[in-house]
């Protein structure tokens, strides 16, 4: 289990308890998470599950590989040190206590 917080745009926060092995996305979705789509359902494919890691805790995460990379490039808000995908980043226990920022644009 990892506490995840989301904080919109507007600076609403937002804390989930995410089971190990469920993406970010997943829960944000199933959570009620506003500004986190997942069009694609966790394909890797659209990029409206766009959220932005705080530069302190992206040595927290795995590296993003090529496909999210790719993926990255046609994020409708603007890409920063810390864009990553939701559906890419999998709950475990070592992500406890980490917070995204959700960009205000998705489509």
């Amino acid at each position: 289990m990892a506490r995840v917080t989301f904080v919109g745009p507007d600076g609403t926060a937002t804390t989930l308890r995410i089971v190990a092995g469920t993406s970010l996305m997943r829960a944000a979705v199933d959570g009620g998470v506003a500004g986190i789509l997942g069009e694609c359902g966790g394909a890797c494919c659209c990029a409206t599950c766009h959220v932005y890691v705080d530069e302190t805790q992206i040595d927290r995460l795995p590296q993003p590989d090529a496909r999210e990379q790719q993926m990255l490039e046609f994020t409708a808000a603007e890409r920063e040190p810390g864009s990553r995908l939701g559906c890419q980043l999998i709950a475990d226990p070592a992500l406890d206590g980490l917070v995204v920022r959700v960009p205000a644009d998705q489509l």
